[in-house]
């Protein structure tokens, strides 16, 4: 099976959010890979996972970051893959990456969830929901898990 989701934290520290995410995308039967990659300490790293993940099959793309939170616009520049951006709640409760995610300049879009490990969470909904335009299985599941709630 094709992985089709690629999610990427700045830090080793944010895998806990990422772990939510995860669990997720599991139980809706979606594969997906994890990396980690910082903007501003692995660029070059960051830019090549951009550029290389359609190349690679997957369908999404899910960033968490907190701090400047620069990570899920990189990516977006890098790629016409849609981008789900997590705001981790690293500093001001998590303001400051939200809104460095949320403000994004006209052309280079990045879906915005909530702070911390709700929007980890819908960042995996949201993804089934983009991959289930196309692939009646996750569709399925997706129905399936919002229907359970």
């Amino acid at each position: 099976m094709n992985k089709q989701v690629l999610i990427l934290v700045g830090s080793k520290s944010d895998q806990s959010f990422a772990d939510a995410a995860m669990e997720l995308l599991g139980q809706l039967e979606i594969e997906f890979d994890f990396e980690i990659s910082s903007a501003h300490r692995h660029p070059e790293k960051t830019a090549q996972l951009a550029k290389q993940a359609a190349g690679k099959g997957y369908r999404v793309i899910i960033c968490m970051a907190g701090m400047a939170a620069a990570l899920p616009g990189v990516v977006a520049a890098h790629t016409d893959l849609p981008v789900i951006g997590v705001p981790l709640p690293a500093t001001l409760a998590g303001m400051d990456a939200i809104l460095a995610i949320a403000q994004m300049p006209p052309g280079i879009p990045v879906a915005t969830m909530g702070i911390g490990k709700a929007g980890a969470k819908n960042s995996a909904i949201l993804a089934a929901r983009i991959i289930g335009l196309s692939d009646e299985k996750i569709e399925k599941a997706h129905t399936r898990y919002r229907n359970s709630l």
